[in-house]
């Protein structure tokens, strides 16, 4: 599981996940077999597999966690001037509206997974503009989005998806 400030599990969680690992180290070496270790534990079979792999190849030390997957981007420090351009919004940088896309982040930071990971997200509109107009939202939905948008299959007894010729 993800957590949009860390990027990672949290400690917490990362160490309650080592305990789960430890205990089926213990039942490895009672002689358990997989599946019943799996359904104590609550968890999948194969990570029990992959786990015993593990401790009979090298021990208990290869069932420890080895921390956090990758380290952070950007330190804390610059993260903080990163946010305060943001905080300025797109105008003070050149852009014509007040729409931060990926894109435009992009090229203020060059990285814009590690917004995510702290807790920034797309937004959207609470509101619709005052300036849309519904009919040619409308006009271009019924007229313009389907030669834009590529063909569905068929479906049907003429179908070439059928693996069974359909009903005559």
């Amino acid at each position: 599981m993800r957590y949009p400030q860390g990027g990672g599990l949290s400690a917490e969680r990362q160490a309650f996940r080592e305990r789960i690992r430890m205990e089926a180290v213990t039942m490895f070496a009672e002689g358990r077999g997989n599946p019943d270790i799996a359904k104590e534990l609550r968890v999948g079979v194969r990570s029990v597999q992959r786990w015993r792999r593990s401790w009979r190849k090298c021990g208990r030390d290869a069932v420890r966690s080895r921390g956090p997957v990758s380290l952070p981007k950007l330190s804390d420090t610059l993260f903080a001037v990163l946010e305060e351009e943001l905080a300025r919004g797109p105008l003070a940088h050149g852009r014509p509206d007040q729409r931060w896309t990926p894109a435009r982040i992009k090229t203020l930071s060059g990285i814009s997974q590690m917004l995510r990971r702290r807790g920034w997200s797309h937004q959207v509109p609470a509101r619709r503009a005052v300036e849309r107009d519904g009919t040619a939202v409308a006009g271009w939905v019924k007229e313009a989005w389907p030669h834009l948008e590529p063909p569905r299959r068929r479906s049907g007894p003429e179908s070439s998806s059928r693996t069974k010729p359909g009903p005559r």
